[in-house]
């Protein structure tokens, strides 16, 4: 058995997914630019702690708080119906799905259909610890190779939010308050980010897929089966993995034509 002699299915997104991509990476780039520019970019944690937030673990807690207040600012966007985002819905998602939060947008698009979905993964690094989250999961392989089978036109985001933590003493209590402040962001369509900045790790389930280091990313323009086909690369070459594992999560998945 032979990799390229299996008869797989091969996805096939439409003529402007380039263009859509393109248009929601901006787009959420505007909108979060915005929000740090008006000064809507701090969380403030009241506590009952003398001496403030330990921050030396404050990495450890910093995911959830900067991932509420991306979905806040996205919905604090669409209450205004005529946004220039052309923002349409915002959803929050639960725990365990791949993305945080999924957007849609009105869009004129070269198909009968409207508007583009993008699914948004929000990753918080500390601006001031060197290693915080430099290097996040994303997704299990199956899963987000699946994701693009199904849907050849699949958006996946990593919105990477950096953020500093200080105290202040409150003037009232005379307790230490946390600012957590949003203070950079950059945002990728996971689909093009380059082969040497997304690494295998074969440590979890089927695997999970990661960015070498979220800080410094560069980008390839590829299709959905070019990136189907640099997913399966990353997982045969991983050392611990065999084609019989892969085609055993091929059939399972559905990535192989009923006939073979």
């Amino acid at each position: 058995m032979e990799y390229e002699n299996l008869n797989l299915k091969i996805p096939k997104e439409l003529p402007d997914y380039y263009e859509c991509s393109a248009f929601v990476v901006e787009a959420v780039e505007q909108i979060i630019e915005q929000a740090i520019q008006n000064e809507r970019n701090k969380i403030f944690i009241n506590t009952n702690l003398k001496l403030g937030l330990p921050m030396e673990n404050i990495n450890k807690i910093a995911g959830p708080f900067v991932e509420a207040w991306a979905f806040e600012i996205f919905s604090e966007t669409l209450e205004n119906a005529d946004n220039q985002y052309q923002l349409i819905n915002v959803e929050s998602q639960e725990r365990l799905n791949m993305a945080d939060v999924v957007l849609q947008f009105r869009r004129k698009r070269q198909v009968p259909e409207s508007g583009v979905t993008a699914n948004v993964d929000v990753k918080a690094t500390a601006e001031d610890i060197k290693s915080s989250g430099k290097s996040p999961n994303i997704t299990s392989f199956a899963r987000i190779r699946s994701a693009y089978v199904d849907d050849p036109d699949y958006i996946f985001l990593i919105l990477s939010l950096k953020h500093r933590v200080y105290s202040t003493k409150n003037p009232v209590n005379k307790m230490m308050d946390g600012i957590m402040e949003v203070t950079a962001h950059h945002t990728y369509d996971l689909k093009y980010i380059s082969a040497k900045d997304l690494n295998y790790n074969p440590a979890l389930g089927t695997g999970q897929i990661q960015i070498r280091d979220i800080h410094y990313v560069e980008l390839e323009k590829r299709n959905t089966w070019e990136f189907c086909q640099l997913l399966d690369r990353k997982f045969l070459k991983s050392g611990k993995r065999q084609l019989s594992d892969w085609y055993s999560l091929a059939i399972k998945y559905g990535w192989i034509k009923p006939n073979e």
